[in-house]
């Protein structure tokens, strides 16, 4: 069976940008509409649609040219403060549409450089016209935005990596934060989009200072695997060295660590792990701070099906009708995986207008994944029906499902072979509302 449900850290393909439309006419409409209010007035949910544009724009050259023209205006207005900027800057950027290249271009000729959104959609950029822009950022004074510069430049295959590993110890810890959350996720997340991956390699000496001051292994992970991206070994060499010495209590999260990486590399002979996750461990891995509880490394080891994971995942569905996103998540791995095809109805009354509203749509994609037939459809059924929701989240499920049946209909796949929808990226722009 393919691997459908793609997480943060997996080194599988991401699906290509789409040229041609594949976000119906309706929900591409609505978002139209609610982009052009939002540049007359800041909404109260412009992270929310910030989000849904944010997951819907690969799919979409129409709604990338309407995020091109608010980025303009963004840029014009001098606001890029807004999570709007960050959304549409990022997805235009990222997909290298013909407006991308003027934007970038005035972004980091401002004295902010863009901000993070513009020297992360940089890194991915092929236009030679931003190498200068990005040298002369990389020489200013400010050593988080150099960085950043210098960074994009090592990506791009601009610079061999010493100014960056010269700019890393100048990194304070509150940078560190926003450096790894804004520019290396994306990296972590997107690094084989590069025109040449390898170009990361040198950047290992940097990454290398960043993880030797970070204390959160989650972060510490998110800077191993850009490194590891480009074919650096020593985050998982040193994984491997604190997996089998050091404090006890520590050593199940750094195997867990190391499989990661030699997952990411792809790393011949590559064993399952087999330590069993608690929500300390996956807490401490995931790249949010540990307080948010949150489990996204449980649903990566989910994803590629290590046994281990079962017990935990049946936590979180003891009690029906499920009631948290968790919960779905779960649930979705256990009737796909683990043989619970009783969840299938669980997630079924989830997604029906008796469910919660802010689980409906992640509900709705959990079913699509699942690949149960006898539900196929009441999932088209319910694609059709959350599209009219008034939760912009929801829209945004509705609209990934109903490009995913309309592309795999197209292609005559049919179960299997049909693209996953609950994926880690969607979850955190959809649900979540980070928008890196």
């Amino acid at each position: 069976m393919k691997e459908r449900v793609l997480v943060l850290g997996q080194p599988l393909a991401r699906p290509a940008l789409a040229r041609t439309e594949i976000v119906d006419k309706a929900a591409r409409s609505r978002l139209e509409a609610d982009l052009d209010g939002a540049l007359k007035r800041r909404p109260s949910n412009e992270r929310r649609l910030a989000g849904v544009l944010r997951a819907l724009a690969p799919l979409s050259p129409s709604l990338r040219a309407k995020m091109a023209e608010a980025t303009d205006v963004f840029l014009r207005r001098s606001t890029l403060d807004r999570d709007l900027y960050a959304a549409c800057m990022r997805s235009v950027g990222e997909a290298e549409d013909k407006s991308a290249s003027p934007l970038l271009r005035r972004a980091l000729a401002l004295d902010s450089a863009g901000g993070s959104a513009a020297l992360s959609a940089a890194c991915f950029s092929s236009d030679a016209a931003l190498g200068p822009l990005l040298a002369k950022v990389a020489a200013g004074h400010k050593a988080h935005l150099a960085f950043a510069a210098e960074a994009a430049r090592v990506a791009r295959g601009e610079a061999n990596g010493r100014h960056l590993a010269a700019l890393a110890p100048m990194i304070k810890e509150s940078h560190r934060l926003t450096l790894c959350a804004e520019i290396f996720v994306p990296l972590a997340r997107h690094g084989h989009r590069l025109a040449k991956p390898a170009n990361l390699l040198n950047a290992a000496p940097a990454l290398a200072v960043l993880r030797g001051a970070e204390r959160h292994l989650g972060r510490w992970l998110v800077l191993a695997e850009v490194a590891a991206s480009g074919g650096d070994r020593s985050g998982l060499e040193e994984a491997v060295t604190r997996s089998t010495s050091g404090p006890t209590t520590a050593r199940a999260a750094w195997s867990l660590v190391a499989w990661a990486l030699a997952r990411r590399m792809r790393v011949a002979g590559e064993k399952a792990p087999v330590v069993r996750p608690t929500v300390e461990i996956v807490s401490r891995l995931s790249d949010r701070p540990s307080a948010d509880r949150d489990a996204t490394f449980l649903f990566r080891m989910a994803g590629a099906r290590i046994p281990s994971v079962r017990p935990m995942l049946e936590t979180f569905v003891r009690e029906l009708p499920l009631s948290s996103e968790p919960a779905v998540r779960a649930a979705t791995f256990l009737a796909r995986d683990h043989g619970r095809a009783d969840l299938a109805a669980a997630l079924l009354a989830a997604a029906s207008q008796n469910g919660r509203d802010e689980l409906r749509g992640p509900a709705l994609a959990a079913l699509h994944d699942v690949g149960d037939p006898t539900v196929s459809d009441e999932v088209r059924r319910l694609s059709v029906e959350l599209a009219g929701s008034r939760s912009l989240a929801n829209v945004g499920w509705s609209a990934l499902v109903r490009a995913a049946l309309a592309r795999r209909q197209a292609d005559g796949a049919e179960g299997d072979g049909a693209e996953g929808v609950s994926t880690e990226t969607a979850y955190r722009w959809l649900q979540w509302g980070w928008l890196e």
